[in-house]
């Protein structure tokens, strides 16, 4: 058995889809399926029910997934403690944040908290959410920062990872105004003239929520895709050149809001809030990274 079929295994288990995991593990979904197959073989059973849409766990696979889990957390975990035997230092502390919230809330809130603790070696890796989650589980970084939603599980199991709250935020649908500045495209539409949509692609945390608003809202609205990625940066250029409306965050649409290049595309019942919260592993973690953790409770920043 190879460790890489574990991860695909996990990858394939939270997003209940062949293509999705394929690209999130970097593949092809014909090697990605093959790789899934020889792993069902090695074991001798079927981990999977590809008869349903989306795809759902079998019993064995239900059963297999905490033994996977354990078996990758134990591995790594000893990875990382060999590994640091070998470091002359353990000053740095590293993080993982999705591309929005690297560029528009991490540099102010690492600032915020060195104006009380001093200034901290501190390490970040930008990346898409299931990456970055893939390293706070394989342990390559001390802390993820993610947005949350009520309506979008993390998939974090709670007796191995805690994470405190540390910032608000909200989703909004927006649009590029026309010359009286009311929205160019305004929800929610109808079915002989659909809103054109700026969609979030994959599984990002941003795009599920939306896609939640979009099955359960009183007044859903009537949309037409026109443009996709799982970047909210490349959405916001899409929008602000009114190409559609897009559920962008509101902390990276701050400037654009003001100015009057974004407006609102609907009311407020469109909003969806947001959590911003930092994730951790319950194994113990360097000494500066625990002494960080340990200040932000003590500070109040959040609680546990």
């Amino acid at each position: 058995m190879e460790i890489k079929w574990l991860l695909d295994f996990l990858s394939l288990a939270d997003t209940r889809n062949f293509s999705r995991s394929a690209d999130v593990r970097a593949t092809t979904q014909p090697a990605f399926s093959r790789r899934i197959k020889a792993l069902e073989e090695w074991i001798g059973a079927t981990l999977f029910d590809r008869s349903r849409q989306p795809i759902e766990l079998t019993t064995a696979g239900e059963k297999f997934r905490p033994v996977a889990e354990e078996i990758l957390r134990r591995l790594l975990q000893s990875r990382e403690e060999i590994r640091n035997l070998g470091k002359q230092t353990e000053d740095t502390i590293s993080f993982a944040a999705t591309h929005s919230l690297s560029l528009v809330f991490f540099p102010g809130w690492i600032r915020s908290i060195e104006a009380d603790s001093g200034v901290l070696r501190t390490k970040l890796e930008s990346n898409r959410i299931e990456k970055c989650m893939q390293s706070l589980q394989r342990g390559d970084c001390h802390f993820m920062i993610s947005p949350t939603h009520a309506t979008v599980e993390m998939h974090l199991p709670e007796d191995r990872f805690i994470s405190l709250p540390i910032g608000v935020d909200r989703l909004m649908p927006v649009s590029a105004p026309d010359a009286a500045g009311m929205p160019i495209h305004r929800l929610p539409g109808c079915r002989d003239k659909p809103v054109d949509y700026l969609a979030y692609v994959g599984s990002a945390a941003s795009g599920r929520a939306v896609e939640f608003l979009l099955a359960h809202h009183e007044m859903a609205p009537v949309l037409q895709p026109v443009f996709d990625s799982h970047m909210a940066g490349v959405l916001k250029s899409m929008a602000v050149l009114g190409r559609g409306v897009a559920w962008l965050p509101e902390s990276e649409i701050l400037p654009e809001l003001e100015n009057g290049g974004l407006v609102l595309a609907g009311d407020n019942s469109y909003v969806i809030p947001s959590e911003i919260r930092l994730f951790r592993s319950r194994d113990l973690l360097s000494r500066a990274a625990e002494e960080f953790w340990l200040h932000l409770v003590d500070a109040g920043t959040a609680s546990v």
